[in-house]
């Protein structure tokens, strides 16, 4: 144990005596915390008065100095919260990280700068900028483990940034492209059921628009589209999409998609047919004939000149004789 002593008080000493300065690169002040300096230039960026600290700020950035930037401005904002300075400082800290493509930062940071001043002349660009990022990881873009190491695309990631952009500013002049980039969003993360309300929110939000309402309009019937079309077809999201598709060209007949429109219901009328028609074979094959009438005369409503149409007409009058007609109006589970 004296051994041990002896050894602490001998580098104790050693450092006492020991001739010239040690750098201090790390300093640290009361409020501010840690900040990196350059040995030599310890304190020199710093300024007693909130204007003078902002114009440190300013000209770092413009010289492309963007770590001394932020420091400056974080003082701004850390010192002088409540001076007129603090809201463009902030702005400044979103802009560096921004420049130093660390964009998931950059957002967060424009994120503070519009809830805490809400009524600043920067608050659009703010907004702006915010959806700029946001499109760039609709775009693809990853992001980044611990803001520096590229991890992954994520689209629910995404989305959740439109959504802020969004209720930022839903009336904004990107409020409705917001909107209906959040309803991509969506798609691209195969959530069908949240991209038809994002488009259904811009179409009701944005119907003094009509560009706006019809585009979205027409987007949420190829969302339904979509997720009829998956893997096993979906006859719920196909009946929905032929809604949105009629309800489209109802309210937009002179949109040049209205064409489009009519042809997406007959496909989707006749893969509906074709799947009611598979039903009704499966019914007659058990030898449940009312259920399999039933499913025939779906395929006749549904699409009567669809090649499936004259097989069920032909199996109808087939199966006519063997159904009692109150045995038709029973429910048939499939």
């Amino acid at each position: 144990m004296t051994r041990v002593r002896w050894a602490v008080m001998a580098v104790l000493l050693t450092g006492l005596i020991w001739p010239g300065s040690a750098p201090a690169p790390l300093i640290y002040t009361p409020g501010e915390g840690w900040t990196y300096e350059p040995v030599g230039s310890e304190g020199r960026w710093r300024r007693a008065r909130a204007k003078d600290q902002l114009d440190v700020a300013q000209e770092a950035f413009e010289r492309g100095e963007y770590g001394l930037a932020l420091k400056a401005a974080r003082r701004v904002v850390r010192q002088w919260p409540l001076s007129d300075y603090a809201p463009e400082a902030q702005f400044l800290i979103a802009r560096c990280f921004e420049a130093r493509k660390q964009d998931e930062r950059a957002f967060r940071e424009y994120q503070k700068f519009i809830e805490k001043y809400p009524m600043s002349d920067q608050f659009n660009e703010a907004l702006r900028r915010q959806y700029e990022i946001a499109l760039r990881f609709l775009g693809g873009q990853w992001f980044k483990l611990w803001g520096y190491i590229p991890f992954f695309p994520s689209m629910s990631k995404t989305a959740e940034m439109l959504e802020k952009v969004v209720a930022n500013g839903p009336y904004s002049d990107i409020g409705p492209a917001a909107q209906m980039s959040l309803g991509t969003a969506y798609e691209k993360a195969r959530d069908y059921d949240l991209a038809v309300k994002a488009y259904e929110t811009a179409a009701d939000r944005y119907s003094d628009r009509p560009q706006v309402a019809a585009d979205a309009l027409y987007r949420a019937g190829l969302a339904w589209l979509k997720q009829a079309r998956t893997a096993e077809y979906d006859q719920s999201a196909a009946g929905k999409a032929i809604a949105v598709f009629t309800d489209f060209m109802a309210l937009y007949p002179n949109d040049p998609r209205a064409v489009e429109a009519r042809d997406h219901i007959a496909a989707l009328r006749a893969e509906q047919a074709r799947g009611h028609y598979e039903i009704a074979r499966f019914y007659e094959k058990r030898r449940q004939w009312a259920g399999a009438l039933i499913y025939y005369n779906e395929v006749l409503l549904l699409d009567p000149t669809s090649r499936y149409a004259e097989e069920a007409r032909e199996r109808i009058e087939a199966l006519k004789p063997r159904v009692r007609p109150s045995q038709t109006t029973a429910q048939v589970q499939p």
